[in-house]
Order: structure tokens, then C-alpha cells, then sequence
């Protein structure tokens, strides 16, 4: 292959921004050829915004396997994800699946494994791990230059929603239309990030808010306290209610400290590390000499395009994936955990006990009501 065939189920509101830049020709070595929407009275709408060569169907499994298509990228409500990239697999497409990879880690358990056993590219849309931001703090961590993590903070309140847009769909923030609120729908790139940067906790204690600032029915408030294998310990807080909201990611090591916030990265650096400097210094008060130090960063990009062109890159060249979709299961733990520790008022032990999980995911299902919708049409531009 010289181009990768690409379709597209479900041509929302993220499946209309990747037809768009597949369409654009952003990606080299990328085309759009097929896509599956199972809403037939949107297909009309879909064929204003994709033209007359790409093909429309209604059902994923005639799309998979028309003979269309090399690749598929899955952008169906989060349910669904798992499903949909397993029959992909199956049918031998290489997949990029959208985050999050599921809603509870038992149904990615199958995605993955099914994964392992097929001879195709398996990818997960984490398009904040190309952010050069992101990029040079994993390099100040995994080089050893930060030395050993002490302690990691992660303010992310700028994920402002009204209620008119969980109006906007009886699916929205409904355990049984999504499975979670903001740890599912806004943050699963911040989740993922966390773990990518500082690794996975050993145990952690939440306290989630289920429609505290909004009439939903799942959590729009988190406050999260995570313990590690080192010692070392997190923070993580979030919300959809706040405004003006604030971004802010610090990580504090031996050998000094880095704060992401509003696009910058600073860093920090102790001359010696605080563990040498505390075992010689016999004066009372002082501390380590400290620099911040400026580390030249690529401008900010976390576009969707940047993932699907290193994804295309792994299928044509066998170059490795900057987001493997193996690798989706790891934010997933983290906010069902968050969610056990909520429901059960305790501690959780990660790994976390994920039948009990699914048992008090499934009693909220149960219980879950549609919202009214308001009426909504897809125009031209791919905008609703």
C-alpha cells in the first residue's frame, strides 16, 4: 500500500472532524473512502459533508467488509468502542479506536485481547501524547533529570458545560448512554496522560459528585488522592462547572519540579538532588540552590490528524504508535476505580476488583432515565 483506505463509523460530531481532515488530504498517506452511520436520516446530511466518492453505509459490518477500506476509525457513543473494534480486527482493518477504549475495563479486557490475537494496526486516539508540552515532560522524567516523582498535581477545571448541552442529547451524562460524566467524557486525556507521565497508582480514594452543579445523572466533580509503589503521591481534580477554569499539571521529583499551565512548560532545577542535599546540610534552615531553567518547546498540537498520520505510519512502515490502543485500559482503570472508591466510600486497590464495578454500573444502568433531547440537525459543514 501506498495510502491507507480509511472509513469512519459513526459521523458525529468527532467522526465529522476526521472526515474533514481526512477529506482535506492533511494526512499523506490517508484517504476517506467509506463511512457507516446508522441513523439513515442523517445520510443526506453525511453526503453533503463527505461528497459523492465516499461510500455511506448503515451497517458496520457491510462496511467492514465491502472491500473499501484498509483502516477504520471508530467514533460511536463509548459503548459501543469495544464491539466495533473487536468485529474491525476480526475482519482484518487495522483499528483506531476514539477514547475512551470502553466504559468499564472487564468489555476492553476482550477489545485488547482480541487485539493480541489479530495481525492488525490497533490504535487509540490520544492525540494529547504528540503535544510537545507532554512530550518534553515525559523526556525531563524518563531521563532521570527530574529524578524520583514525589508527588504529582493536576488541576483541569476548564471543561465548562452548560446545561443546554447535556440537553443536547438523552444519551449525555446517563450511566446508561455513557457510562460517566466528566472522567469519561472530558477527561480521558488527562487520565491517560497521568498515568503515561508518572505511572499507575497503587491504591487511590475519590470523591465524586454526581449532578452536583448540573440535573445528570453521573458525576460532574471529582477530587481524587492516589498513592504510589515509591511513595510518591497525586492528586487529581476536575469538574465541568467551574469558570474561569484552570489547566495546571505540576510534578514535583528529587531533582526538582515542572508546572504545565496555559500552553508553558517551567522547570525548575535543584543543583543537587534534595536527598543528597538534606543527608550533608547541618545548618537548620536552607534548602538546595534552584534554577528554572528554560527548555526550548515546540509549539502546542494536539491535533487529531498528528495520531491518524503515526497511525498510518505503523500499518505502511511498521513504525511504533505514539498512543498503542493497548494501552487505553490504564485511564479507563483510573476513572472506574474513581468511581468504585466513590460508590463503595473506601479505599481501592488498583487492580481493582472489576466485577463489583460492573455490579454497581450495571444497578445504575438499571435505574437510567433519557433526558429530553432538543432537536438537532447535521449541515453541510459538519457542524450541529
Amino acid at each position: 500500500m501506498k495510502s491507507v483506505r480509511f472509513g469512519i463509523i459513526g459521523v458525529g460530531n468527532i467522526g465529522t472532524v476526521h472526515a474533514r481532515y481526512l477529506l482535506a488530504g492533511t494526512v499523506k498517506e490517508a484517504r476517506l473512502t467509506a463511512v457507516c452511520d446508522i441513523d439513515e436520516k442523517k445520510h443526506d446530511a453525511i453526503r453533503e459533508v463527505v461528497g459523492d466518492k465516499v461510500e455511506i453505509f448503515s451497517n458496520a459490518r457491510d462496511l467492514l467488509q465491502s472491500g473499501l477500506i484498509d483502516a477504520v476509525i471508530v467514533a460511536t457513543p463509548h459503548y459501543a468502542h469495544p464491539e466495533l473494534s473487536i468485529l474491525a480486527m476480526r475482519n482484518g482493518i487495522h483499528t483506531l479506536c476514539e477514547k475512551p477504549a470502553g466504559v468499564y475495563t472487564a468489555q476492553v479486557q476482550a477489545m485488547n485481547a482480541c487485539a493480541r490475537e489479530c495481525d492488525v494496526v490497533f490504535g487509540i486516539m490520544y492525540n494529547q501524547r504528540p503535544n510537545p508540552l507532554y512530550q518534553k515532560v515525559k523526556d525531563l522524567i524518563d531521563s532521570g533529570e527530574l529524578g524520583e516523582i514525589r508527588r504529582s498535581n493536576w488541576i483541569i477545571t476548564n471543561w465548562y458545560r452548560s446545561q443546554s448541552y447535556y440537553n443536547s442529547g438523552g444519551w449525555r451524562a446517563t450511566w446508561k448512554g455513557e457510562g460517566g460524566g466528566v472522567l469519561l467524557n472530558q477527561d480521558p486525556h488527562q487520565l491517560d496522560l497521568w498515568q503515561w507521565l508518572v505511572g499507575m497508582p497503587v491504591r487511590l480514594r475519590a470523591f465524586c459528585q454526581f449532578g452536583k452543579h448540573r440535573q445528570i445523572e453521573v458525576e460532574d466533580e471529582v477530587t481524587t488522592y492516589a498513592e504510589y509503589a515509591n511513595g510518591a503521591t497525586g492528586v487529581f481534580i476536575t469538574t465541568v462547572a467551574e469558570t474561569p477554569g484552570t489547566n495546571r499539571l505540576e510534578i514535583a521529583g528529587s531533582r526538582g519540579k515542572i508546572v504545565v499551565e496555559e500552553g508553558r512548560l517551567r522547570y525548575w532545577r535543584l543543583r543537587e538532588s534534595e536527598d543528597a542535599f538534606n543527608a550533608r546540610w547541618q545548618n537548620g534552615f536552607g534548602e538546595p540552590e534552584c534554577w528554572e531553567v528554560t527548555i526550548p518547546v515546540a509549539a502546542e498540537c494536539s491535533e487529531h490528524h498528528v495520531i491518524t498520520a503515526n497511525f498510518c505510519a505503523a500499518v505502511l512502515r511498521g513504525e511504533p504508535l505514539i498512543a498503542p490502543g493497548l494501552e487505553g485500559i490504564r485511564g479507563l482503570t483510573l476513572s472506574n476505580a474513581m468511581h468504585l472508591s466513590t460508590w463503595t466510600d473506601g479505599w481501592v486497590d488498583l487492580p481493582f476488583d472489576e466485577q463489583k464495578f460492573k455490579q454497581l454500573l450495571d444497578e445504575r444502568i438499571a435505574a437510567s432515565v433519557d433526558k429530553q433531547v432538543e432537536s438537532r440537525t447535521l449541515d453541510a459543514s459538519g457542524t450541529w
